[in-house]
């Protein structure tokens, strides 16, 4: 199958709690990810997005995955226009920081040299994932804040030269990017980059939802990131991700995808779709029905 199907983390609370995907001898880390790659060709690495991972961590998961499997790994949420608390920064630069008493800090907060140096570990982290192949893209999910102005622009060029050499995915959060009057300048905008247009399917109607604009902006991979349609629990404020993506994609609404994602499988090398929604088993559940319906497509 060259469509490459996925979920968001194998390591959410909710799903290894839920006892319904994971068999009752995967007990350790290891057992699950090895488990998870025999079930899936990809996964997103959710957990860099909270505190920059090991290069351990990233070699560990090469070595337990097989040669084909592939990552995408999100960036630092501190990357990406979020804030984020000082106590997930390596020890050494969380003591370099000014004494400050805000609880949570962004990147206006933070010395431009720390800021490099976070930079620097962060991608000498990917550095085992890439080195072994099993690097497919950075994905960068740009905060709501992060408008289609200006200044939003060049956040995202910065970023882009930050991770030169890498394949970024980028994800927009802001309606102003994807509005009819700039869906297209928006496009242009990341074809110039040279990063990989991700298709967003969620709730509608929101100043932080943007429509899925069945796209592409790389010849090289194109991605689609489901995060479930719940409107109730997209915006409440604290929730964890398993409540705020809690949402069971129908039989049929997964069925609808498939023509979408088949137009834009013969314009690209590779294209990942990405359950995102998380609670219990749902994307992984999601995840092999919609594998099951794209295979049987390709019997007919």
């Amino acid at each position: 199958m060259s469509i490459l199907i996925g979920t968001a983390s194998w390591t959410d609370k909710t799903l290894v709690e839920s006892g319904t995907f994971y068999p009752p001898e995967a007990r350790s880390a290891e057992a699950r990810l090895r488990y998870y790659a025999s079930q899936f060709p990809m996964v997103e690495v959710d957990s860099s997005y909270y505190a920059i991972p090991s290069a351990t961590n990233a070699q560990l998961w090469a070595e337990r995955t097989p040669a084909d499997f592939i990552f995408n790994v999100k960036a630092f949420r501190l990357f990406t226009g979020h804030p984020t608390s000082p106590t997930v920064l390596h020890k050494d630069l969380r003591e370099a920081l000014p004494a400050s008493s805000k609880k949570l800090l962004y990147q206006r907060d933070i010395p431009p040299d720390i800021l490099d140096e976070l930079w620097r570990r962060f991608i000498q982290a990917l550095a085992p994932l890439r080195n072994a192949g099993k690097l497919a893209a950075v994905h960068f999910q740009f905060a709501p804040w992060i408008l289609r102005n200006r200044d939003g622009h060049a956040f995202v060029q910065e970023c882009v030269e930050r991770m030169a050499d890498h394949l970024l995915a980028v994800e927009f959060r802001n309606k102003t990017w994807f509005d009819a009057e700039h869906t297209a300048s928006t496009l242009e905008f990341e074809r110039e980059l040279g990063v990989a247009h991700v298709v967003v399917d969620g709730p509608q109607g929101f100043a932080n939802s943007v429509p899925p604009v069945w796209d592409i902006t790389s010849t090289r991979l194109a991605v689609v990131r489901l995060h479930g349609r719940n409107h109730e629990t997209w915006n409440i404020k604290g929730a964890a991700a398993s409540e705020r993506f809690n949402y069971d994609y129908s039989d049929d609404e997964l069925a609808s995808l498939v023509p979408d994602l088949r137009t834009l499988e013969r314009r690209v090398e590779m294209l990942q779709v990405i359950f995102n929604n998380n609670n219990g088993d749902q994307g992984q559940r999601n995840a092999r029905t919609l594998m099951a319906q794209l295979l049987e497509g390709t019997r007919r």
